[in-house]
């Protein structure tokens, strides 16, 4: 039997109609997108590294340059998307971050890569304001978590296409690394196009059933006002969330941009041509973004409350990433596979999470900035991280222990970051 919920009107509202995961379908095929072009210069990287004389700092000093532009970048789109709307806001990301993709085929140097790398930062920093922005707008709280579960999981996808998406361009087309940065840049050009013709928000949509409209819009009803910055940073829930991204953020950093280096230097395998690691690591990191959705939106709808639902499965998640603690040094990669892909499977689960709360705290107009804010902080976080990396490898001569531990611990802090600065995840009052 179909369960069904009241509205405020005291209308009971069922979720009818499919056009909102249309929406998510779209939002999934963008985030697939937006990490092709994030994830191509950590796989090319070990032989960019050998071709242009690159040592381990040189490359951390690259990748920091990425995190400070997507750090800074997220204060502007956050803003940007709230300011015109997601159908707006993500059309100019998505056009800044192509033109920096392409830009990396006409680098030479370290400093030409930065500049490419701060480009595609300052325009992929829109992507996470404007897929929690349209979820807000598409998705009631029960179902929320849900969805943005299933966008989230393209981040995986699109590490995982990455590499057979290098073996099209530069083995059966016989590209060099420069023209397949370039003409890789038309995926970004597709998606703008796809993105302009099919968004729009449910009411203006002329799409969406009078049944399924009454489903995403039956939670009460808030005032839409823009919320200034001055206002949002004085709020706790708004430092709730960006602590909590500040800590987290880097490890998905950490395995994105270093993963490809450490099997290439401790199991002699690279990921760009020996696939079925990275599939088997990605695909669970897949699973734990939909189940860690699937988990909170459930206790939701079973009557918990989003504080206890959303605490739970965050505390949950933070204990799968425990198996990163025992990799370091293990002779046998299937392994280290395993528990690294158990690893980011909480992670993934945390973050879908993590990026429920400021819809649940946050009026709708607010979201993109609250977003922002976290993602500026996370941003920051990952700086560090790329930075400290590259400086403790050089130190340890290579050895990942120190900073697999680090990686463990986040995410308890920044459930206890949560609980203290939002008890109760109370929706904030901004008037």
């Amino acid at each position: 039997m179909t369960q069904t919920f009241t509205a405020p009107d005291g209308t009971a509202v069922m979720p009818n109609g499919r056009r909102r995961w249309m929406i998510i379908a779209l939002l999934f095929v963008a985030t697939t997108v937006n990490y092709i072009d994030r994830t191509m210069l950590g796989l090319l990287a070990p032989s960019l590294g050998k071709e242009l004389n690159w040592s381990e700092n040189d490359y951390g000093t690259i990748v920091t340059a990425f995190q400070a532009a997507y750090a800074l970048g997220f204060l502007l789109m956050g803003w940007l998307i709230d300011r015109f709307g997601p159908k707006v806001g993500y059309a100019i990301a998505i056009t800044i971050w192509t033109v920096g993709h392409v830009a990396h085929g006409f680098a030479s140097t370290v400093a030409g890569f930065m500049a490419a790398r701060v480009i595609l930062g300052v325009g992929e920093a829109g992507h996470f304001p404007a897929v929690v922005r349209s979820s807000s707008e598409w998705f009631p709280q029960k179902e929320r978590a849900l969805a943005i579960g299933w966008v989230n999981s393209g981040t995986t996808i699109g590490v995982i296409l990455t590499a057979p998406t290098l073996a099209l361009f530069l083995t059966y087309l016989g590209l060099g690394w420069r023209e397949t940065f370039i003409w890789s840049g038309l995926f970004g050009l597709a998606l703008l196009l796809l993105w302009w013709k099919f968004y729009s928000n449910p009411r203006e949509s002329g799409t969406v059933s009078e049944a399924e409209l009454a489903w995403i819009e039956h939670d009460p009803p808030e005032k839409l006002e823009q919320v200034p910055w001055r206002r949002l940073i004085t709020k706790r829930e708004a430092w709730a969330f960006a602590v909590a991204k500040f800590l987290t953020d880097p490890v998905w950093f950490l395995m994105l941009f270093w993963l490809p280096k450490y099997f290439n230097s401790t199991y002699g395998v690279d990921l760009k041509v020996v696939l079925l690691p990275m599939i088997i690591m990605y695909l669970l990191s897949d699973f734990g973004s939909i189940a860690g959705g699937w988990v909170s939106s459930k206790l939701i709808q079973g009557g918990h409350t989003p504080n206890f639902a959303r605490k739970v499965t965050l505390l949950l998640s933070g204990c799968a990433v425990l198996p990163l603690l025992f990799v370091s040094g293990l002779s046998n990669m299937w392994l280290a596979v395993l528990l690294i892909g158990i690893a980011l499977a909480g992670h993934q689960s945390f973050s879908s999470n993590l990026l429920s709360l400021p819809p649940d705290m946050f009026p709708k107009r607010a979201v993109g900035s609250a977003i922002g804010l976290g993602g500026f902080a996370g941003g920051i976080g990952g700086m560090i991280m790329a930075k400290s990396t590259g400086l403790v490898l050089e130190a340890t001569n290579g050895n990942y222990t120190l900073i697999f531990m680090a990686c463990t611990a986040v995410y308890f802090l920044a459930v206890a970051a949560i609980h203290l600065l939002s008890p109760r995840l109370e929706p904030v009052r901004v008037a």
